[in-house]
């Protein structure tokens, strides 16, 4: 197993609390945009979270403000304007193993949005299990405003499943802006939570999840995930093998000895 408490980036603020990990992009003076390496470097972060025995829960954190820009226009969309059919499918096809990397790292991602999370940072709040925002937190999938499709890093599979077809496509097609108070109505935000609040309540929310049989957990997201192209039979099915699976676990064990004993099950993802 590996040991993330330690991990040392070069393109983000890491860190690892009581189990809880916390990402927070590190350009707040300019709205903490996405570069070819930090794009990498977080693939890279969640295709090692699987390993990981240190780790329940991963939570994206705002930096300065704002959650994320997107793909710098400086460092990334200018460079892409020269390249070749090649390498272009290159840099979209690692863009989506970042995404990949989040759906398969088997924790619960919880992002808390304030400010802009646009482009690239609107889909990390799509790819993320729970997501929470300040009254303030404007999000958009702007790829258009570019001159490009709105199918990136999944976003036409993803977004209908979260606000419905409908809503979903005006906003890839325009690119606009979802209001915050838009985005908890529709139920792309779990809920709204003050500025001054907003990281303690994900924080708060997180260690309840790494509190709670996290086994299980990863059991849940996977399924969460998979039964996307299943049948309901399909499903069915896949659910009672990984319930099955979950009632072998000692936290299962632990959960009905205390109800038996009338008190609080302690959980250790085992």
């Amino acid at each position: 197993m590996t040991q993330m408490a330690g991990l040392k980036p070069q393109h983000f603020l890491w860190s690892v609390d009581d189990r809880v990990a916390t990402i927070r992009l590190d350009r707040p003076e300019r709205k903490n945009p996405l570069t070819f390496a930090s794009y990498a470097e977080l693939r890279d972060t969640f295709r090692d979270l699987v390993y990981a025995d240190d780790v329940d829960v991963v939570v994206f954190l705002p930096n300065g403000g704002n959650f994320c820009s997107g793909g710098d226009v400086h460092d990334i969309i200018g460079p892409l304007v020269d390249m070749d059919m090649k390498d272009l499918l290159a840099f979209t096809r690692m863009t989506g193993d970042f995404v990949k990397a989040m759906l398969a790292c088997g924790k619960p991602i919880i992002s808390a949005v304030d400010g802009v999370a646009v482009g690239a940072g609107a889909i990390i709040t799509m790819a993320s299990d729970i997501r929470l925002a300040t009254p303030e937190a404007k999000t958009a999938f702007l790829f258009t405003r570019v001159g490009l499709a709105g199918c990136d890093m999944g976003a036409c599979a993803m977004l209908p499943r979260i606000i419905g077809q409908g809503r979903a496509a005006e906003l890839l097609y325009t690119g606009r802006s979802m209001s915050a108070e838009e985005g908890e109505r529709w139920g792309y935000y779990n809920r709204l939570v003050a500025a001054a609040e907003l990281e303690a309540e994900a924080l708060k929310l997180a260690r309840q999840l790494a509190s709670g049989p996290t086994f299980a957990h990863g059991i849940t997201k996977t399924q969460l995930n998979q039964e996307w192209s299943m049948g309901l039979e399909q499903a069915i099915e896949a659910e009672a093998q990984a319930q099955a699976i979950c009632m072998q676990t000692q936290d299962f064990s632990r959960a009905y000895h205390a109800f038996v004993g009338k008190e609080r099950p302690v959980f250790e993802g085992n």
